[in-house]
Formats: structure tokens, sequence, C-alpha cells
């Protein structure tokens, strides 16, 4: 998922955030869920943000599904432009676009 931050605020890009579909699968429908749970602002057709102080729940919570292996590692691995610093917190679950 391609993300960005601005004012000390992660942001998923629109086009990269899981999508829910009803009688989809329950493992990616979960996934929808829990990720629209601890951000901050989510819109139907915009960027989700996540507040700094998710972002250790979000790192686990990213680390998890990735462990499931229900999940493809490019769903669910954070990736940054190369010109912005890979938070620690978020290190583990992210790369460079």
């Amino acid at each position: 998922m391609r993300v960005f931050i601005q004012d000390d605020i992660l942001c998923i890009d629109k086009d990269d955030v899981p999508a829910f579909k009803k009688g989809g699968s329950v493992v990616r429908n979960s996934y929808f869920w829990a990720l629209k749970s601890i951000s901050c602002y989510a819109p139907r057709e915009g960027n989700w943000e996540f507040d700094q102080e998710v972002w250790v729940a979000l790192a686990r919570m990213l680390m998890a599904f990735t462990e499931s292996g229900y999940l493809g590692y490019s769903e669910t691995c954070l990736k940054f432009p190369e010109d912005t610093p890979i938070p620690d917190v978020l290190r583990s679950v992210s790369s460079y676009l």
C-alpha cells in the first residue's frame, strides 16, 4: 500500500485502501474493518489517515495479517516514497516504492 506522512499523520493512498465486498472473503473484509477501526479518518473515496498514537497497533495488525498467509505481502506492506524516512515503529511492515 502506498503511503505518505503529512503533519505526523500516516495516509494510505485512496487507490490502495483495501476494499470491502459484501459476500467477499472473510479475511479481506476483516482486514478492511480492522484498518478502518483504528483510522482517525477513513472516507469512502479518499485517503485513510492514521494518527501517530495508533502506529504501533497498525504495525502489529499488518504483521498479523501478513503472517496469517491469507493476504499477500503487497497488500500488507506500507510503501513509502524514497525521500521519506520510515518511522522506527513502522519499519518492520514497510519498504520503499
